[in-house]
């Protein structure tokens, strides 16, 4: 089989496309024959090693996937072969076997609790987008006790989880405020189901969020991007906000000022999915079979297929993704 392989860090990423034998499963493993790689901002961080986790060298690199169950491990149950799948993730535990799917390469050896069994008929590729962003998303959402009738503030919500928060807010009942830095991923945002759509890059950008929001102020903000924003964004939180750290796309850390909190009385919740996974791995995998219910009753939006590309184009395919400036999804094209 084909499979990319990341020997060394690089910037920008280019990676070694490699002929390898076809992995025999685990015990707990299943192989999956890929069918997509959906490539998601946090890939490009994990495969030039800027990701919170280093995966051990070498690997392949790709944490989200789709495709066709072709064998299971002895220990396996309730998956067998023609099993439609999609896959996410670190393998194992995240900070210790330093282990990522690696799902750019036509087969993969994944451990069973990766792995998702879809309903028949679901379209692969599709399903290849969801997971990480939705169950992020969701998991995010819960850590912030987001309640029907509150108001939330999505930053970056034409990105995946962006987009994944939008819709779900709707789900959960809250009345939503997308902000989005180009009006296609605005429009993304709106289709998504956003109550409304602000350029991310505004001037009276605080202005247009508090006038949304009224005199209580926005109740919860979801921030996946990070930089000088933040700390404008937190300010527009009304009593008992809660400000969802989630990541840092923009590639700044924001410095936040502790008087805030103390004087909105407001919080800053640290969502991290990972950690969650390992703290409460029967949650996230609630978590994970209500979204395909979702997915599979229509009720999940996923943004556009921007850009498709061949195994051997996936550098092009993690620099489109990097440059951040791409509406819509990336996705690889293996089977």
């Amino acid at each position: 089989m084909k499979a990319l392989v990341v020997r060394e860090w690089s910037e920008p990423q280019t990676f070694h496309l490699e002929e390898m034998p076809i992995p025999e499963p685990g015990p707990e493993e299943v192989l999956v024959k890929i069918h997509t790689a959906a490539i998601n901002f946090g890939d490009t961080l994990i495969a030039s090693g800027r990701y919170q986790v280093q995966p051990d060298r070498p690997f392949t690199p790709g944490a989200e996937c789709s495709g066709v169950v072709e064998a299971v491990g002895m220990k396996v149950q309730g998956y067998k072969p023609g099993d439609p799948v999609a896959a996410i993730g670190f393998a194992g535990r995240a900070r210790i076997d330093r282990r990522v799917i690696g799902s750019c390469r036509e087969y993969a050896a994944i451990p069973q609790r990766n792995v998702l069994r879809l309903p028949p008929g679901t379209d692969l590729e599709r399903a290849a987008l969801f997971r990480s962003n939705y169950e992020t998303s969701y998991y995010c959402l819960q850590e912030g006790h987001l309640k029907p009738g509150e108001t939330l503030l999505v930053l970056g919500a034409g990105g995946g989880t962006g987009q994944a928060a939008v819709t779900l807010g709707k789900i959960m009942g809250a009345r939503v405020l997308a902000s989005a830095s180009s009006p296609e991923k605005r429009t993304i945002a709106l289709e998504a189901g956003a109550d409304a759509a602000i350029d991310g890059r505004s001037t009276d950008w605080r202005k247009q969020v508090e006038a949304f929001a009224g005199a209580g102020g926005i109740d919860v903000i979801f921030d996946p991007v990070g930089g000088d924003q933040s700390e404008l964004a937190f300010r527009t939180l009304g009593y008992h906000g809660r400000f969802l750290v989630v990541g840092f796309a923009a590639g700044t850390i924001p410095r936040l000022p502790l008087n805030l909190p103390l004087m909105k009385a407001a919080s800053v919740v640290g969502a991290n999915m990972l950690v969650g996974w390992e703290a409460e791995p029967e949650r996230i995998s609630q978590n994970a079979k209500y979204l395909v219910t979702l997915l599979a009753e229509g009720k999940v939006k996923l943004p556009p297929v921007s850009r498709r590309y061949p195994l051997a184009q996936a550098s092009d395919a993690f620099k489109a993704v990097a440059s951040g400036e791409i509406a819509g999804r990336v996705v690889i094209t293996i089977g």
